[in-house]
Protein backbone atom coordinates (compact mmCIF):
# COMPACT_ATOMS: atom_id res chain seq x y z
CA UNK A 1 0.00 0.00 0.00
CA UNK A 2 0.99 3.43 -0.92
CA UNK A 3 0.89 6.94 1.86
CA UNK A 4 0.79 10.48 0.57
CA UNK A 5 1.29 12.36 3.89
CA UNK A 6 0.89 16.34 3.35
CA UNK A 7 2.16 18.83 6.14
CA UNK A 8 2.94 22.56 6.24
CA UNK A 9 -0.53 24.35 5.65
CA UNK A 10 -1.66 26.87 7.98
CA UNK A 11 -2.93 30.40 8.39
CA UNK A 12 -1.04 33.43 6.82
CA UNK A 13 -1.02 36.87 6.01
CA UNK A 14 -1.64 38.44 2.07
CA UNK A 15 2.01 38.37 0.95
CA UNK A 16 3.29 35.69 3.66
CA UNK A 17 4.84 32.39 2.09
CA UNK A 18 3.96 28.95 3.28
CA UNK A 19 6.07 25.96 2.33
CA UNK A 20 3.68 22.00 1.73
CA UNK A 21 5.50 19.03 1.71
CA UNK A 22 4.24 15.42 0.51
CA UNK A 23 5.72 12.55 1.21
CA UNK A 24 5.71 9.30 -0.52
CA UNK A 25 5.67 5.74 1.72
CA UNK A 26 4.68 1.85 1.37
CA UNK A 27 5.41 -0.18 -1.80
CA UNK A 28 6.61 1.98 -4.32
CA UNK A 29 8.87 0.81 -7.45
CA UNK A 30 8.90 4.21 -9.25
CA UNK A 31 6.90 7.53 -9.01
CA UNK A 32 6.19 8.85 -12.28
CA UNK A 33 5.10 12.27 -11.64
CA UNK A 34 3.81 14.69 -8.26
CA UNK A 35 1.47 17.26 -8.40
CA UNK A 36 -0.03 19.79 -6.05
CA UNK A 37 -4.15 20.15 -6.42
CA UNK A 38 -6.52 22.54 -4.48
CA UNK A 39 -10.41 22.43 -3.65
CA UNK A 40 -12.21 26.07 -2.55
CA UNK A 41 -15.99 25.55 -1.28
CA UNK A 42 -18.11 25.47 -4.51
CA UNK A 43 -15.39 24.87 -6.92
CA UNK A 44 -13.91 22.30 -9.09
CA UNK A 45 -10.55 20.91 -7.81
CA UNK A 46 -7.97 22.47 -9.67
CA UNK A 47 -4.36 21.26 -10.71
CA UNK A 48 -1.56 23.71 -9.28
CA UNK A 49 1.58 22.53 -10.15
CA UNK A 50 3.21 19.24 -11.24
CA UNK A 51 6.84 17.79 -11.40
CA UNK A 52 7.88 14.61 -13.18
CA UNK A 53 10.42 12.30 -12.56
CA UNK A 54 12.77 13.99 -14.70
CA UNK A 55 12.28 17.34 -13.16
CA UNK A 56 10.05 19.38 -15.93
CA UNK A 57 6.94 21.45 -14.09
CA UNK A 58 3.96 22.95 -15.00
CA UNK A 59 2.10 25.30 -13.27
CA UNK A 60 -1.39 27.04 -13.35
CA UNK A 61 -1.44 30.32 -14.84
CA UNK A 62 -2.71 32.01 -11.32
CA UNK A 63 0.67 30.40 -9.31
CA UNK A 64 2.69 31.12 -12.24
CA UNK A 65 5.86 33.47 -10.44
CA UNK A 66 4.77 32.78 -6.55
CA UNK A 67 4.63 29.09 -6.31
CA UNK A 68 7.71 26.74 -7.09
CA UNK A 69 7.28 23.09 -7.04
CA UNK A 70 10.24 21.00 -6.49
CA UNK A 71 11.25 16.92 -5.53
CA UNK A 72 13.58 15.22 -3.81
CA UNK A 73 13.63 11.44 -5.32
CA UNK A 74 15.86 9.88 -2.43
CA UNK A 75 13.15 10.80 0.29
CA UNK A 76 10.14 10.51 -2.27
CA UNK A 77 9.27 14.30 -1.00
CA UNK A 78 7.36 16.59 -3.15
CA UNK A 79 7.36 20.55 -2.16
CA UNK A 80 5.06 23.68 -2.84
CA UNK A 81 6.96 26.94 -2.11
CA UNK A 82 4.18 29.71 -1.97
CA UNK A 83 5.21 33.06 -1.94
CA UNK A 84 3.22 36.61 -2.53
CA UNK A 85 0.28 34.72 -0.99
CA UNK A 86 -3.33 35.90 -1.82
CA UNK A 87 -6.54 35.47 -0.29
CA UNK A 88 -7.66 33.65 -3.12
CA UNK A 89 -5.09 30.80 -2.45
CA UNK A 90 -7.08 29.67 0.75
CA UNK A 91 -7.97 25.95 -0.05
CA UNK A 92 -7.41 22.48 1.06
CA UNK A 93 -4.70 21.56 -1.46
CA UNK A 94 -4.52 17.84 -1.76
CA UNK A 95 -0.90 15.82 -3.15
CA UNK A 96 -1.44 13.59 -5.90
CA UNK A 97 1.16 11.06 -7.03
CA UNK A 98 1.16 8.72 -10.04
CA UNK A 99 3.11 5.32 -8.47
CA UNK A 100 4.18 2.19 -10.08
CA UNK A 101 4.55 -0.13 -7.63
CA UNK A 102 5.83 -3.15 -9.49
CA UNK A 103 8.72 -3.65 -12.08
CA UNK A 104 5.91 -3.52 -14.83
CA UNK A 105 5.91 0.59 -14.09
CA UNK A 106 2.39 0.69 -14.70
CA UNK A 107 1.18 3.59 -12.51
CA UNK A 108 -1.33 4.03 -10.29
CA UNK A 109 -2.87 7.24 -8.94
CA UNK A 110 -2.75 8.18 -5.13
CA UNK A 111 -3.90 10.84 -3.07
CA UNK A 112 -3.16 12.47 0.22
CA UNK A 113 -5.81 13.93 3.10
CA UNK A 114 -5.47 17.28 2.29
CA UNK A 115 -4.03 20.37 4.21
CA UNK A 116 -5.84 23.70 4.66
CA UNK A 117 -4.45 26.86 3.74
CA UNK A 118 -5.43 29.95 4.83
CA UNK A 119 -4.49 33.38 3.40
CA UNK A 120 -6.58 36.15 5.50
CA UNK A 121 -5.30 39.32 7.87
Amino acid sequence: QVRLVESGGGLVQPGGSLRLSCAASGSIFSINHMAWHRRTPGKQRELVAAITSDGSTNYVDSVMGRFTISGDNAKNTVYLQMNSLKPEDTAVYYCNADIAVSSSGLGYDFWGQGTQVTVSS
